[in-house]
């Protein structure tokens, strides 16, 4: 069941009784307040060199800017001045549109104008004359949950002239949170809350344009996209300001997590000790397949240094993975003897994918011909 509904609403239905968190657009005019300036020099990125001819000369004033990005903890805030969103899967894309034309470029400050042409036809979703949109592209799995995997498939394409293509094998939505600038006037500095109002009244949802909506009950939606096998959840408190180039906890993510018990059957190094180690799981059939590599987690650099003495020994010729695992520069192989306790963000399995934020939360005594795949 598709999760992108109108601003997707069946998240409220599944977070338990979690409903919009009734942020109410101003109905004044929500550029009064708006300061005229812009924002400070140093904090405007300049684009990337190798992208600008995908875009006709620029008519527009309008420079791309680092966005504000949310610090990630463990704790969900909670109290009347958080709001709570889905934590899409998508990749960042900020639309701007000045002087009658439309660009659009990604948290790095590559342009993707020529990647998603759905969303330069701007008059069809905005009615502001110029304006900055933030928001997410995501392109829906079959399961009808965002990945990023299907999202890529358009985001990295390298031939342009397959755009078209791609439109029509990978259609994207914009699920658009927050706006920046709109009719000649800055909102950075502008309380989030009345930011939220403005997009209200400028943003008109379209099937490839959503206003993402807001929640009042973290810890209900939280456990809402863990039932759905989602990211996790973005919490903004709705007097921040929009902190251009910087990440503070005024915006927090926390994300849903699952674990897995994995056997080692390769690694890489650093010099002389290990730095990461290539993960497998068994099927039914007895066959060990690789399922993803991890370098972070909770090992201090004493237990990687123990954890290379246990690995060394057990260092043989040839993978003992039936698949070919996604990064072997550098590798070397071992016995599928040790086992370890893994973390990760998603894993679409069924689809062939490895893990994705795999980390080691652990070395355990757990039998290798014990980690079986789901």
């Amino acid at each position: 069941m598709p999760i992108v509904r109108n601003s997707d609403a069946a998240y409220a239905a599944e977070a338990d009784g979690a409903q919009s968190d009734g942020t109410q657009a101003e109905k004044r005019n929500p550029t009064e307040r708006m300061p005229r300036k812009p924002p400070e020099a140093g904090r405007i990125g300049r684009t990337d060199k190798e992208r600008k001819r995908e875009a006709c000369p620029s008519t527009m004033n309008l420079k791309p800017i680092v966005p504000f990005e949310p610090v990630r903890k463990e704790e969900i805030p909670a109290g009347p001045r958080w709001r709570h969103e889905v934590k899409l899967d998508g990749t960042r894309v900020l639309v701007y549109h000045e002087n009658g034309q439309t660009r659009l470029f990604n948290r790095k400050l590559r342009e993707r104008t020529a990647h998603y042409p759905e969303l330069l036809d701007i008059g069809s979703y905005c009615r502001a004359k110029s304006v900055i949109l933030d928001g997410e592209v995501i392109a829906l799995a079959e399961d009808g949950k965002p990945s990023f995997h299907e999202v890529m498939k358009r985001d990295q394409i390298k031939r342009l002239s397959r755009i078209g293509e791609m439109r029509r094998a990978v259609p994207i939505t914009y699920m658009v949170f927050d706006i920046v600038y709109a009719d000649g006037r800055w909102m950075h500095d502008v309380p989030l809350a009345e930011r939220l109002g403005a997009l209200e009244r400028l943003v008109e949802p379209t099937p490839q344009v959503q206003r993402v909506s807001g929640h009042p009950d973290g810890k209900a939606l939280f456990a809402a996209v863990g039932r759905q096998g989602m990211e996790g959840i973005v919490c903004k408190d709705l007097h921040s300001v929009y902190a251009i180039g910087k990440k503070d906890d005024r915006w927090v993510k926390v994300k849903c997590y699952g674990d897995t018990i994995a056997v080692i059957g390769g690694y890489t190094l650093n010099g002389p000790t290990v730095n990461a180690v290539l993960l497998g799981q068994y099927d039914s059939a007895g066959r060990l397949w690789y399922i993803g590599h991890a370098g972070t987690g909770r090992l201090t650099r004493e237990e990687w240094r123990e954890l290379t003495e246990v690995l060394r020994p057990l260092t043989v010729a040839r993978t003992p993975f039936v698949n070919r695992p996604a990064r072997i520069q550098g590798a070397f192989w071992v016995r599928p003897e040790l086992t370890v306790k893994v973390q990760y963000s998603e894993w679409r399995w069924q689809e062939g994918r490895s893990l994705r934020h795999p980390s080691i939360q652990a070395i355990v005594n757990v039998p290798p011909e014990e980690c079986r795949l789901p």
